[in-house]
């Protein structure tokens, strides 16, 4: 029978894991527990806790099933819970179905209760229920985090380098915009920063600054004869 074993899910955070179970033959009432967060001895103590009530009830020991959200605390209390003997699941939580009256954020974590209804649809084989994630070797998940790690600090540098850029090319523009011919065509190109840089306009013969200073040459030399 699929009831006749533990269905456990666990919310994790910094400071606490929640565990909510649902107990061989105990109906659909489920329970609630936890402990502090990272104390893997009090979350395997919990389940000997689960066990032993179950074994005192029915004289009978029964497997635990437990799921839990892949987040940024990785896979390590996966594996810890697999090297025990427990079966361990990993849900995508873009993956759970979510009522459509009230649109859940990114950032917001599934319920319990949530996460132990989607477990037992998974277990009773129903299809698109939700994605399980196939956990990676420790290897892959140090090079994950280093990653990571680097997008973080890129993106916490990167607004602090940004201000300075904008008041550089907004003084270029102004310079550009007092030096350069006013021509149409011209400003634009100022106020587009496509205008190039004054020392090559004077030293390139094809720019329209030095066409203009040819042509006004030309007719002062015409003038004087």
């Amino acid at each position: 029978m699929i009831l006749a074993r533990f269905f456990i899910s666990l919310e994790l955070s910094r400071s606490t894991w929640l565990i909510t179970s649902l107990s061989p033959g105990g109906g659909e009432k489920m329970s609630k527990h936890s402990v502090r967060g990272g104390n893997v001895a009090g979350l395997l103590e919990r389940f000997a806790q689960l066990q032993e009530k179950a074994r005192a009830r029915t004289g009978r020991t029964f497997p635990i099933i437990v799921i839990q959200e892949a987040g940024l605390d990785g896979f390590w209390i996966h594996r810890v819970l697999q090297n025990e003997g427990i079966e361990s699941h990993v849900v995508d939580p873009a993956s759970v179905a979510t009522s459509r009256r009230r649109r859940r954020a990114k950032t917001d974590r599934i319920d319990g209760e949530a996460l132990l209804r989607t477990l037992l649809a998974y277990k009773r084989g129903e299809p698109r229920v939700c994605a399980m994630v196939k956990a990676p070797t420790p290897e892959e998940e140090d090079r994950r985090r280093l990653c990571r790690e680097r997008k973080v600090l890129t993106n916490e540098t990167g607004p602090a380098r940004q201000p300075d850029q904008r008041a550089a090319l907004r003084a270029r523009r102004i310079r550009l915009r007092a030096a350069a011919p006013q021509s149409t065509a011209t400003a634009q190109r100022v106020e587009d920063g496509r205008w190039p840089s004054l020392a090559k306009a004077s030293q390139d013969p094809d720019q329209p600054g030095a066409r203009s200073a040819r042509t006004a040459a030309r007719a002062n030399q015409g003038g004087g004869d």
